[in-house]
């Protein structure tokens, strides 16, 4: 029986949450997270210390540079000038630095932009399989969550799908290129196709359709691919991007909300969005992120290693007899189950002491999603237990 001290709207969004809570709360994992002996292929956590760049930025700038080093932080001007000319270097697009809105870490900007732009029940579209907390923070901000399968076969977006699921209630699309978990980035062709689709959405029901981009593993690109921001091709456009995956320290959050320069009504949605970061807990960065945040701009953990661990585990993986992908970006790799249930056969792999998300968590059932940022030495570790428990389950289906 729920608990009649919670609200409709909490609850909901509580069991949307619940099947990866039950995962970090109630499984071997967690009696298991700081054994450096296990094979810990779960979260997108750093395994290895970080990179001293960005150590060494966040001590140049711990020691006060004037009295108010460590006042109260917003928008600071010299931190929109930083996002800015990044943006710049590797967007190609001039964003006004009134447009820049910095915030701590992605989340608290996804929950700035969905709280500013929801009215009560407004849809919002979001693709499967997805981020843990899409559906719960729709919830929270007043929202009716719209799930959107995408194509299995390509790992693409399906248009139809989407096009089918836009009605007059319809607010907003959450697209997260590259994907997590697929590692799937969109191309030209179908951003281009989807912004028209939301162009002749919004005419239709009269009232605008937002395309949010969660580009949180934009710079997590492998094989020298190009990537397309979706806001390139839509005006009514929320670019939201978090530092911590190319620094790879989720424990130090600064990121920022990005209007582009065709967005209508700037003025109205600027004041707005101040004004939620203030309401919503102070969603701005520390002050020390800030400061440093000109060197933190300029620092990235070392795709090609990234990518040459995509390669050893994916292979190794496909030589066993798994079926699997290639990521294109982010941290993940989705694997297929040897058998049905994936949770099952998650919590067999725990035996060999290799801990990984089940995928029936992201609605994926029948896949499990390995991390590539455990470190080299857990993955050459974890490969005779995962030829192990193939064997094991194949044993088994066949009895």
């Amino acid at each position: 029986m729920h608990s009649t001290s919670l609200t409709a709207k909490t609850r909901a969004a509580l069991d949307a949450l619940a099947p990866l809570q039950r995962i970090l709360e109630e499984t071997e994992w967690l009696r298991h997270s700081n054994d450096l002996s296990v094979c810990d292929f779960t979260l997108g956590n750093p395994h290895e210390a970080p990179i001293p760049a960005f150590v060494d930025a966040l001590r140049r700038h711990v020691e006060p540079g004037n009295l108010w080093w460590y006042t109260y932080k917003m928008n600071e001007p010299e931190s929109r000038a930083v996002v800015c000319k990044s943006l710049r270097r590797w967007r190609g697009v001039n964003f006004e630095e009134k447009d820049i809105f910095l915030t701590n870490g992605s989340t608290a900007a996804l929950n700035v932009v969905l709280n500013v732009i929801i009215e009560q029940g407004d849809e919002v579209i979001f693709i499967s399989p997805p981020w843990f907390q899409y559906e719960g923070m729709i919830m929270l901000a007043g929202g009716a969550p719209v799930r959107v399968k995408a194509d299995m076969t390509t790992l693409d977006l399906d248009l139809n799908a989407i096009g089918g699921a836009l009605t007059q209630r319809t607010r907003a699309i959450i697209v997260n290129s590259p994907h997590n978990p697929t590692g799937k980035i969109y191309p030209p062709e179908t951003l281009k196709a989807l912004a028209a689709m939301l162009t002749e959405a919004s005419g239709r029901g009269g009232r605008p359709v937002y395309l949010i981009s969660d580009e949180a593993y934009s710079r997590i690109i492998f094989d020298g691919r190009a990537y397309h921001s979706p806001t390139a091709f839509y005006p009514r456009s929320f670019l939201v991007y978090t530092y911590g995956k190319v620094l790879l320290t989720p424990g130090q959050r600064i990121g920022f909300i990005a209007l582009p320069p065709e967005m209508p009504d700037r003025e109205d949605m600027r004041r707005a969005l101040y004004g939620f970061q203030m309401l919503a807990g102070w969603a701005f960065p520390n002050a020390l992120l800030q400061h440093a945040l000109a060197d933190l701009d300029r620092i990235s953990i070392d795709i090609s290693r990234l990518q040459q661990r995509r390669d050893r585990l994916v292979s190794a993986l496909q030589a066993m007899g798994y079926e699997t992908n290639m990521p294109e970006g982010t941290f993940y790799v989705i694997v297929r189950s040897p058998i049905a249930d994936d949770f099952v056969f998650v919590k067999m792999l725990a035996g060999y002491n290799i801990f990984c998300i089940p995928g029936s968590v992201m609605d994926i059932p029948g896949y499990f999603r390995l991390s590539l940022t455990a470190d080299d030495g857990m993955v050459e570790r974890a490969l005779p237990g995962f030829a192990a428990a193939l064997q094991e389950a194949l044993r088994g289906r066949a009895r």
